[in-house]
């Protein structure tokens, strides 16, 4: 066997359908391309239409199969609609990637009701329910990959992680519970955890100089990560070079959580 043989036999995914959440923008979109660029049929999903178009078009310039499906994913009609949308024109998927994310995050005292419900409506009900809709399938099949996008803010609370941190952490444990239920049928429930990346979603911090550099040196490889650094662990565990792993959660992060 050619080693470009293996290599195709552990990693492509060819054949495979994908749903990307927040898949028009940062570690979404940087996903996205991997997936469509290693095989998979992909159906992108976030609200802002130009976006969504765009990277449609990016992948299918690459001779991806790919398509959009706008949707507010704040609320539970939202989301069933999205989720019907997006079977509409692959069929069901076997990867699902939720990478859509709300981050606000004011101080804890000043924390209301409002942000709390949205930010668990986004981080957390949303990829809840839409495991609740796709995991039984993908166990019936028999195959199924569930990736999860978190956040240090699961492990350690910084630069007041608020509702959000909360929202990740539990995001961590629905992975494990999701494993816990379907991974002996073949699907592997995982979550992948950034450290600090230059996406929209960061904008906050992006545009300060003084703490994006601190951010940095907080690394050990000296840089902040970038949307493209996803790509390779994305596959991996889109794969079934991954069948073995599940309920884990693997850091993408240049060091920054051991240093």
């Amino acid at each position: 066997m050619s080693s470009q043989a293996y290599l195709s036999e552990l990693f492509s995914l060819d054949g495979l359908v994908a749903v990307v959440t927040g898949g028009s923008s940062g570690i979404g979109r940087a996903i996205a391309r991997a997936l469509g660029r290693a095989g998979a049929s992909v159906v992108v999903v976030a609200r802002r239409e130009a976006e969504l178009a765009a990277t449609a078009g990016e992948l299918t310039a690459h001779g991806c199969r790919a398509a959009w499906v706008s949707a507010d994913l704040s609320t539970r009609e939202g989301v069933r609609g999205a989720a019907k949308d997006a079977t509409q024109v692959f069929g069901e998927p076997d990867i699902l990637v939720n990478s859509a994310g709300i981050n606000l995050r004011p101080p804890m005292d000043e924390l209301g009701e409002e942000v709390w419900d949205t930010t668990m409506a986004v981080n957390l009900e949303a990829p809840y329910l839409l495991g609740r809709r796709f995991g039984p399938g993908m166990a019936e099949r028999g195959f199924g990959r569930i990736i999860h996008i978190s956040s240090q803010q699961a492990h350690r609370a910084f630069v007041q992680s608020g509702a959000y941190g909360v929202s990740k952490g539990a995001l961590e444990s629905l992975a494990r519970s999701q494993a816990e239920a379907w991974s002996p049928h073949g699907v592997t429930c995982n979550t992948l955890v950034p450290g600090f990346v230059m996406t929209p979603l960061n904008a906050r911090l992006s545009s300060d100089p003084e703490k994006v550099a601190a951010l940095a040196s907080r690394t050990m490889v000296g840089r902040n990560g970038l949307a493209e650094d996803f790509a390779g662990a994305a596959v991996f565990l889109a794969s079934r070079a991954a069948a073995y792993v599940t309920g884990q959660s693997l850091f993408v992060d240049g060091g920054f959580s051991v240093h």
